[in-house]
C-alpha cells in the first residue's frame, strides 16, 4: 500500500498560500500535479494566470475565488475548471482555515505521462500480462 501523507506542520508558504505539493509522487504515474492548499483567514493567494489547465476541489471551509474579475463563494464540495490561461485567485474572508486541493495539467505532463506509460508497458513481466486461470 502506498500513502502519501499530508504534513500540515510543514507546509511551504507559496504564491501567498501555505501548501504541499503531493503530485507528482514517485509511484503514481500521473498526467497531472497537484498540491494541497491553506489559505488562513484574511489571506488571499497571488494572482496567477497560466498555460496549464487547472481544477481546484474545495475541502474545507469556505472563501471568495475571483476568476477574471468575476467573484463567487467557494465552499467545500465545490469544484473550479480553470481553462488556460484564465486569471485566478483565492480569498479567505472568513474566520477558519480553507482548504483545497489543485490540480494542473498540460500536453507536456500528458506526454511524458503516455512515455513513462508506454515503457512501463514495455518493462512488464510477460507472466503479469496473462490472465488469470482458475482450476
Amino acid at each position: 500500500m502506498n500513502v502519501q501523507t499530508l504534513d500540515r506542520d510543514h507546509l511551504h508558504h507559496e504564491s501567498g498560500v501555505q501548501t504541499q505539493r503531493l503530485c507528482p509522487w514517485p509511484v503514481l504515474n500521473a498526467p497531472f500535479e497537484g498540491s494541497w492548499f491553506v489559505v488562513h483567514p484574511g489571506t488571499a493567494s497571488d494572482p496567477d494566470r497560466h498555460h496549464d489547465y487547472e481544477m481546484w476541489i474545495a475541502i474545507r471551509g469556505e472563501a471568495l475565488i475571483d476568476v477574471d474579475g468575476e467573484r463567487r463563494r467557494f465552499a467545500a464540495g465545490d469544484i473550479l475548471y480553470l481553462p488556460p490561461y484564465t486569471g485566478h485567485r483565492v480569498f479567505n474572508d472568513g474566520d477558519r482555515d480553507f482548504e483545497m486541493y489543485g490540480v494542473w495539467w498540460d500536453p507536456d505532463l500528458a506526454g511524458r505521462f503516455s512515455e513513462r506509460h508506454e515503457r512501463e508497458q514495455n518493462e512488464a513481466p510477460v507472466a503479469a500480462l496473462q490472465p488469470e486461470t482458475t482450476a
